[in-house]
């Protein structure tokens, strides 16, 4: 039978909460961001009371000690250092706060990350996707918007969340760029080409048929719904792409909305675009982040010389 979690001091979670709205009062951080800060945090929390210490009296050896069992549980690097992300900026704000008269992440080094490369969709396939949910457009509403939402992720390299809580504001009219909210809450443009506003066009006209008795909140989504949350769910665009690989022909594995980001963005760079004006399509905070599509680009240019020239050929048979 398992044993139920000791409950952790009233202390620790009065500082947590603190912390949190700090983090969505000044830094304008997500409900998303702020559910992972309170999971991190409040582990932390767990394996200090194991050890007998709080959040006010924890060292660097109980960082490291929470990293190696970590590390043995066989949490991806990249997971670990997001912990440890959180754990720090926690940290830096008891000492700003004087509660705590140091960080005890000060010392500690972030586990070494080996970057895995996006996962790849081709140019072919990113059309194949659209060309097979164009066709079934006239069929139904369920068809329309699905072609709406392929269009759109590919034309604008959105995230999902983004995308299913877009207002239905932001496509009113005939608009060239759409105005999305994203991380942190800040604001970008994003220019919206001739095949996605036909798409949406087509969808508004059969919109109501998502829309809710009543309408009442989810009126004011482009991508209403029955469901609590009132616009489509993130789940539900995953469930709804993969179906359309499937039909497509395509692995339903290699296919999310966040693998059509990557080919918005990918296709973009390989067609010759400056990675600033990628990184302000994308709202990345730091170009560094966008800088990984340079090497995805030089990465799918090595595979082609390698599969295409007749000197790698000739390598590959001695």
């Amino acid at each position: 039978m398992r044993r139920e979690a000791a409950p952790l001091p009233v202390r620790d979670l009065s500082l947590v909460e603190s912390f949190l709205d700090m983090m969505s009062a000044e830094r304008g951080a997500s409900l998303h961001t702020i559910a992972a800060y309170r999971r991190d945090i409040v582990e932390f929390s767990r394996h200090c009371l194991r050890a007998g210490a709080d959040l006010t009296s924890a060292r660097a050896e109980h960082v490291r000690q929470h990293l190696e069992k970590l590390s043995a549980a066989a949490v991806r690097p990249s997971s670990q250092s997001r912990k440890l992300s959180a754990l720090r900026r926690f940290f830096v704000f008891l000492y700003s706060e004087g509660t705590r008269p140091d960080n005890p992440c000060g010392t500690i080094d972030s586990p070494r990350l080996t970057r895995p490369l996006p996962k790849l969709l081709s140019r072919e396939e990113a059309m194949a996707l659209i060309e097979t949910a164009r066709a079934a457009a006239s069929e139904d509403a369920e068809s329309a918007r699905l072609h709406c939402i392929i269009e759109m992720l590919y034309a604008s390299g959105l995230r999902v969340s983004e995308l299913v809580e877009l207002p239905l504001a932001a496509v009113r009219g005939a608009r060239r760029a759409i105005f999305v909210r994203g991380k942190g809450g800040r604001e970008r443009m994003v220019p919206l080409g001739e095949p996605a506003r036909e798409a949406v066009g087509v969808y508004l006209e059969a919109r109501a048929a998502f829309l809710p008795r009543g309408h009442s909140s989810a009126a004011q989504y482009l991508f209403p719904s029955r469901g609590g949350s009132g616009h489509l769910t993130r789940r539900r665009c995953h469930q709804l792409l993969k179906g359309l690989a499937v039909t497509a022909g395509l692995d339903p594995q290699r296919l999310s909305p966040h693998v059509m980001r990557h080919a918005f963005a990918t296709h973009l760079v390989e067609g010759g675009a400056d990675l600033r004006s990628v990184q302000s399509m994308l709202g990345h905070a730091d170009i560094a982040t966008t800088q990984i599509y340079t090497h995805v680009a030089r990465e799918r240019l090595r595979q082609v010389v390698e599969s295409a020239h007749p000197l790698a050929r000739n390598t590959r048979r001695k």
